[in-house]
């Protein structure tokens, strides 16, 4: 029997360059040829060559016998780390029978620069006098230093480190370096700037050599977010550290300065929402490269110091993640070619163009079409996503934009001639490269299109921050949107990298108050902070605000990462405090709010105060309220876990006086909440606001009002990501099947059944009664009502975490039978190991497989009628090897497991 330790992982990261935690955790994963299989202790090692590791010697840290039941994550505890060093390490562990297991294969870190001292360039570039309009944005500049090596000997070790405001690609020696686009990622430069690190030891030659970056404007310089040209900064800067190291040990550093060389060339004008324009006549050939001669270019210019953080990259790039091919190329008789990619994508085409010096080849996207069949653009609002090229004329040209990306499915090309076929056109998709960690198949054609869907919009929309949409002018981080959505994105990719990232950004854009705003990074600004010609001032809304203490609470759930609370503590504190001095009476009622947004109507129309909210039918104060005791809550409960104590006590008084307050002011004796919606019940129910004796009641009502109203959903974003599973939780899966199984809207099949690839924003975003509505605010790339994907993995997949043991270390598998489903095929790759389970319907017997991870645990739920025999591998389960515990109910077994591969069969 052989525990084994695998997936060595630092900060998030397999492998990284250049962070800059001073204590980097080291997390692995287990694996094990038997059940039962825990951890009750580590080792670590950490050593500053490969060599000396290997041979056990650990010249920087050797942590010692850890007592630990889990798999990291350990934080480092050696010496303080050394700027710009590479580590390597490697970890192992006993297994509960104290038996040793092997070495992991080695792991490694580099740091950043950890100083502001560290950094001896300048920052250089090229300011344009262009002032830049929608329709011609700036132009990229052209950057480039050359140099020599200098040391002795061949280089042993080159690192690059690049911070740039603005976007960039960069080269050494005519070889592109990185796969990622659009550098550095968003952040609120005001604040917070990411650099990114290259080992790129393999690229300079002994002798001549050069740099070369492209600098786009990206979200630093070019237009952002919906309130016009608020912009960062004017132009585009890098800069660049080129730390040598040679065979004889000598050293030598190659720094942007005012030595470099900029220019203007080729990508005439760039902006990542409204397009690229590329004369490819203008191209500088080799300009990358050693070679160049630069001699007419003119010096780059310095500009001032960033005054910001300077702290090295914490995710992985944006980056292109698959590719596409047409799914129908027509051309129209005026010669345009339309384009249909078949599926409503986020990145930008790479096409193979024809023709003469100077033709011109114009480009436009759009999600869908309108009733002519031509591309419908109504709803990009002042986003162009237009595309121009002007061909050089020396045979076959490639095409792909630099520092743009559309969100379309279809696209019109005009000016490429008459030979223009499918296989001259590929859609890139960019997205975050997150790994990929869950997928469900089901019985169901139309469930499983619903679950691609999903995972198509989550990928288009976790571009760097998690916006809320990809085409039209908006494009921002909305934290409301983002917490409904984490369960969902955290089953289907690896989510902790990109949220603890933007959890930062979430800090960074908190107001003197206290105040979270609504999206983050924050754009200060007049139509921002204080309303300007818009309705609502973007700040401390109910339910987007108080995402601030609800993603540190979900990532300590899913990842058990207890860092994140730690570091965001204060701030959350901080929330709390403002509200509580905004309301000292407890009922949230500040306006403007966002309340349910995009809600519906019920079809006898809300009682309760009028609510002149345009996208939501619970009533603000209800709602805020429930948002600020839910906060209170959690905030309690994260103090308690971080050995804050009299915080706890504190804030779960506060919780306590708020809930009492919310049930004194909304709700009746028998249990009716004022409002008396779906959104309203689900809250309550989902956040533990009501007594226990009208916990019913609740539950009732919410089926009272869904049969009402012909058994569709009238909730919003957030009362939907709370209705499907307090109906499950209540006893109701029927009811929950029902709601999702609803092929008529509103519902989630009906805009598959419309041919939707990704989540609507509206539920009747497009109708065949009125067709498209409200275009300016209409997208069909919107993640949010799409937060039922956790609903699916939790009950459909069968695979949901112990809130009470974070991490997916005890897992419960508790896969509901019902909706007209056959089977189910679920994975998870957890923080705890792949977790597996698998079940189908067949001659009346169930049939369930579930797989646990090493060093985790999990109670799995099967269902089963009354009396009716179950069987693990044939056997009784309370006999089984690695069974701990069996309870037995009316509808179900309950089987508490150890690690392993478990087969369950209940007739």
């Amino acid at each position: 029997m052989t525990l084994r330790v695998y997936g060595l992982r630092t900060e998030y990261l397999t492998d990284p360059v250049g962070i800059d935690a001073p204590r980097p955790r080291l997390g692995w994963l287990l694996g094990a040829d038997f059940r039962g299989a825990a951890q009750s202790a580590c080792r670590v090692l950490v050593a500053s060559a490969t060599e000396l590791l290997a041979e056990g010697k650990a010249d920087v840290w050797d942590s010692g016998r850890l007592a630990s039941d889990r798999p990291g994550p350990v934080a480092y505890g050696g010496p303080p780390l050394l700027s710009g060093r590479r580590y390597v390490w490697k970890a192992m562990a006993w297994d509960g029978d104290g038996r040793e297991s092997p070495w992991s294969e080695p792991g490694s870190w580099t740091m950043g620069l950890l100083s502001r001292a560290d950094w001896t360039g300048a920052w250089v570039g090229l300011k344009s006098a262009h002032k830049p309009t929608h329709a011609e944005p700036k132009p990229a500049a052209y950057v480039r230093g050359a140099f020599r090596t200098e040391g002795g000997g061949r280089v042993r070790r080159a690192v690059l480190h690049c911070a740039v405001l603005g976007a960039y690609e960069l080269h050494v020696n005519g070889r592109r370096i990185g796969e990622g686009t659009l550098l550095p990622d968003w952040t609120d430069y005001n604040v917070r700037l990411h650099y990114q690190t290259f080992d790129v030891t393999g690229e300079v030659a002994e002798g001549d050599n050069a740099l070369a970056l492209l600098l786009g404007h990206g979200w630093y310089s070019g237009y952002i977010g919906m309130f016009g040209y608020q912009r960062y900064g004017q132009d585009p800067r890098a800069l660049v550290q080129l730390n040598l190291e040679y065979e004889d040990g000598s050293r030598q550093s190659v720094v942007s300065g005012t030595d470099w060389k900029a220019s203007f060339g080729a990508l005439t004008a760039t902006d990542f929402q409204m397009g690229e324009t590329y004369d490819a006549r203008l191209e500088a050939a080799g300009w990358t490269g050693a070679g160049f001669d630069d001699a007419a270019w003119p010096a780059a210019q310095r500009f001032y110091d960033f005054k910001g953080r300077l702290r090295g990259a914490v995710m992985p790039p944006v980056s292109a993640v698959a590719e596409l091919a047409p799914a129908s190329v027509v051309r129209k008789p005026d010669g345009r070619y339309l384009l249909d990619m078949g599926q409503n994508m986020v990145g930008r085409l790479r096409l193979t163009l024809r023709g003469a010096a100077g033709d011109v080849v114009t480009v436009r996207h759009g999600e869908m079409l309108d009733a002519a069949g031509e591309l419908y653009t109504d709803n990009l609002r002042l986003a162009r996503q237009i595309d121009v090229y002007t061909l050089k004329g020396d045979g076959p040209e490639t095409f792909e934009p630099h520092f743009t990306l559309h969100g379309f499915r279809y696209a019109e090309i005009a000016g490429c001639g008459d030979d223009f076929g499918a296989a001259d056109a590929a859609g890139v998709v960019y997205a975050t490269a997150l790994a990929k960690t869950g997928s469900l198949e089901t019985s169901d054609p139309l469930l499983n299109r619903l679950l691609r869907n999903i995972e198509w919009t989550q990928r288009g929309n976790f571009v760097s921050v998690p916006t809320d949409c990809p085409q039209r002018d908006e494009r921002l981080g909305w934290s409301g949107d983002a917490q409904v959505f984490f369960r969902t994105a955290a089953y289907f990719a690896d989510a902790a990298p990109f949220f603890a990232k933007w959890m930062a950004d979430l800090a960074d854009a908190q107001r003197p108050t206290g105040a979270f705003t609504d999206f983050a990074p924050f754009i200060a600004g007049g139509k921002t902070e204080h309303g300007g010609d818009m309705t609502y001032d973007h700040t401390a809304s109910a339910g987007w605000g108080d995402a601030g203490v609800l993603i540190p609470w979900m990532m300590y759930r899913t990842y058990g990462d207890t860092a994140i609370i730690e570091a965001h503590f204060d701030a959350m504190a901080r929330w709390i405090g403002f509200l509580r001095d905004l309301r000292p009476g407890h009922l949230r009622e500040d306006l403007p709010q966002f309340g349910d947004w995009l809600s519906l109507a019920e079809a006898r129309g809300p009682s309760g105060l009028p609510n002149t909210a345009p996208f939501s039918t619970t009533p603000y104060d209800v709602f805020g309220t429930a948002y600020y005791a839910h906060s209170a809550d959690l905030l309690s409960r994260m103090a308690a876990i971080i050995g804050r104590t009299a915080e706890a006590e504190r804030y779960a008084r506060l919780f306590a006086e708020i809930k009492a307050a919310f049930n004194a002011a909304y709700v009746d004796a028998e249990g009716r909440i004022k409002g008396d919606t779906q959104a309203a019940y689900a809250l309550a129910l989902g956040m533990e606001l009501l007594p226990e004796p009208k916990r019913p009641y609740a539950v009732r009502r919410i089926l009272e009002l869904l049969e009402a109203n012909g058994w569709h959903m009238t909730t919003g974003i957030h009362g939907t990501k709370y209705l499907l599973a307090a109906l499950v939780e209540a006893g109701h899966e029927d009811a929950a099947f029902r709601l999702l199984n609803q092929r008529e809207y509103p519902s989630w099949f009906y805009s598959v059944l419309q041919g939707a690839t990704t989540i609507w924003e509206r539920w009747d975003g497009w109708t065949e009664e009125r067709g498209f509505q409200r275009p300016g605010m209409n997208s069909f790339n919107h993640y949010a009502l799409g937060a039922v994907g956790e609903w699916l993995f939790r009950f459909v997949g069968g695979i949901d975490l112990d809130p009470e043991r974070p991490g997916f270390r005890h897992i419960r598998i508790q896969p509901r039978i019902g909706g007209g489903l056959e089977h189910a095929d679920c994975r998870y790759d957890s923080a705890a190991g792949p977790i597996v389970c698998r079940w189908r319907t067949a001659a009346g017997r169930l049939e369930l497989d579930a797989e646990i991870p090493a060093g985790a645990t999990a109670e799995v739920r099967i269902p089963r009628r009354a009396g009716r025999r179950v069987t693990e591998s044939g056997a009784d389960p309370a006999r089984a090897d690695g069974v701990r515990a069996v309870v037995e109910t009316d509808a179900a077994l309950f089987v508490t497991v150890g690690s392993g591969s478990y087969r369950f069969v209940a007739e």
